[in-house]
């Protein structure tokens, strides 16, 4: 589905897209409390009435429990698994491509922390209910507090691009990339907005960008086809 374009200057895109793809570049833009989490009640006494009934069912509105922070180990790990796990991504044949990218994409969104997670949970279901406002609120809440995380600066840039607010949606895909550059979802929406900015040439060179890194994403084929062939005819 093809969203509203707002007024942006081609030539800030332009700029901004060479500065985060040409080593050395200077950036183009500049380097820029959250609801608690619920405590549960104490455990009853083993002598207490309230053992002596079933316990109360669960609430289905109630904050889901924070996960365990992981250990620094876990996330060392993580980041050595990162590079096999884009080895095998990048690979032409076969299926366990898709696996790869299964566990990338899980391995980005942990932050770090269990406070961080739950505000990149609740960001992401804001975005799932169409509810861009109270998305960008938790992701702009989650990367004041979690700079580094780079797949929070990536989904509350996905929040401006579906609010079609094209600038702050190109100044967060340049955070991902300092962070994560071989973040193919971000290269990938940075060539989706600057072809429908009008700028095709270098829109092209972000999905190419991107299907360097992961050869199988079928959105990104198609643009890159569809570009050619427009480009082509425009040099005719």
């Amino acid at each position: 589905m093809r969203w509203p374009v707002p007024d942006f200057h081609h030539a800030v895109a332009a700029g901004l897209f060479l500065g985060l793809l040409v080593p050395g570049a200077a950036p183009a833009w500049p380097d820029g409390a959250f609801r608690a989490i619920p405590v549960q009640d104490a455990a009853p006494q083993e002598n207490s009435p309230e053992n002596e009934s079933d316990p109360p069912a669960a609430d289905p509105l109630a904050e889901p429990a924070a996960p365990a922070e992981p250990t620094v180990a876990a996330l060392a790990r993580d980041r050595e698994d990162l590079d096999l796990l884009f080895a095998e991504l990048a690979q032409p044949e076969g299926e366990a491509w898709a696996q790869a990218e299964t566990d990338i994409l899980r391995i980005w969104s942990r932050s770090g922390s269990a406070a961080m997670d739950l505000l990149y949970k609740r960001g992401e279901a804001a975005l799932d209910a169409g509810d861009t406002a109270t998305a960008i609120g938790h992701l702009t809440a989650l990367t004041d507090h979690a700079p580094d995380f780079a797949a929070g600066w990536y989904l509350r840039s996905v929040a401006f691009y579906l609010d079609g607010d094209y600038g702050p949606a190109i100044a967060d895909i340049e955070q991902v990339l300092r962070l994560e550059p071989r973040h193919f979802g971000a290269l990938t929406q940075l060539g989706t907005m600057l072809e429908e900015l009008g700028d095709k040439r270098r829109a092209l060179e972000a999905f190419q960008a991107s299907l360097k890194i992961h050869p199988h994403q079928q959105d990104a084929q198609d643009a890159v086809t569809r570009i050619e062939q427009e480009l082509q005819g425009t040099d005719a």
